[in-house]
């Protein structure tokens, strides 16, 4: 993700209803997204011109605004709309999608019962969450020493900003040890997910992954699910300690922006790039195309 900065890439950016050139995308310094984390926001895929699952995502970007205590001033039909829009604007088929909705700046305080409610949505070239070639080798974890928070502390059904201040923390502790991410444990010390992404286990064919009560259900997630069961692999969706992770014979990670992604490593134990993982690789890519053979298993 090194390179330009984001606030100096070219094109347009839909804002509020209407196309401005990416570089006037602003917000005032006062407003209350910024220093509250009142702001939800989505991240979607376009594979071949086609956003993956844009309705889905959409949905959940309206709901994480309720949790937050908004509405945000569009409907589904038109947000959907205004991503297609912007996707073709940019000249981009395959590209990452991130829509925001964020509170505004006419009063500042906890309170901001009368903020207005805006809305942007970006499309740039985002071609992978991590180096090619880590990827295909497997991506290493270290632990994180923050945990997902009770569910009684935080609307973690929300993809709200602010639950993402604890994942930067963490992220950025494990690069400065060498890893590439970090695994994070709830607040019962289980297995949660990685500081982006939900995470799988493979012992004996099986499948082995985290409920999520308190941490998002990704919609990767559930695709992948649905792709594995497609397949005839059981997935277990249970309680993991981090007594278990040696267990573990293969792990890997889900996201739109990690897609489906291999683990090497966790904190010492090691894990193998097996066939289950290869073929979900595969399946998801496929599931993804437009057109594609796997694309009706993936939608379950």
């Amino acid at each position: 993700m090194a390179g330009t900065p984001f606030d100096q890439l070219s094109g347009d950016i839909w804002y509020d209803g209407i196309f401005v050139p990416w570089a006037d995308a602003k917000l005032h310094v006062l407003s209350h997204g910024l220093h509250y984390g009142s702001s939800v926001f989505e991240g979607e895929r376009a594979y071949g011109g086609r956003i993956f699952k844009s309705e889905e995502h959409t949905r959940r970007l309206l709901e994480s605004g309720r949790m937050l205590g908004f509405e945000i001033p569009w409907t589904a039909e038109q947000i959907n709309a205004a991503k297609e829009e912007t996707l073709a604007r940019m000249n981009l088929t395959d590209a990452y999608i991130r829509p925001v909705a964020w509170r505004g700046s006419e009063m500042m305080g906890i309170s901001a019962q009368k903020n207005t409610i805006h809305l942007a949505i970006a499309a740039w070239e985002w071609p992978s969450y991590f180096a090619p070639e880590e990827r295909l080798k497997g991506i290493r974890l270290d632990m994180a020493d923050y945990r997902r928070p009770d569910p009684k502390t935080a609307p973690y059904k929300a993809k709200a900003a602010g639950l993402y201040m604890i994942c930067t923390i963490s992220k950025h502790a494990a690069e400065s040890k060498g890893y590439t991410d970090a695994l994070m444990l709830d607040w019962r010390g289980r297995v949660a997910e990685a500081t982006g992404a939900n995470v799988f286990f493979i012992k004996e064919g099986r499948i082995h992954t985290p409920t999520p009560d308190c941490f998002l259900n990704g919609i990767t997630r559930q695709t992948v699910i649905g792709l594995a069961k497609d397949r005839g692999i059981d997935v277990v969706e249970r309680v993991i300690m981090p007594e278990e992770l040696p267990d573990f014979e293969q792990c890997f990670v889900t996201g739109t922006a990690a897609e489906v992604t291999p683990v090497s490593e966790i904190a010492g134990n090691r894990y193998e790039v097996g066939a289950i993982i290869k073929t979900l690789m595969e399946d998801y890519d496929a599931a993804v195309r437009p057109q594609a053979p796997a694309l009706q298993a993936a939608s379950g």
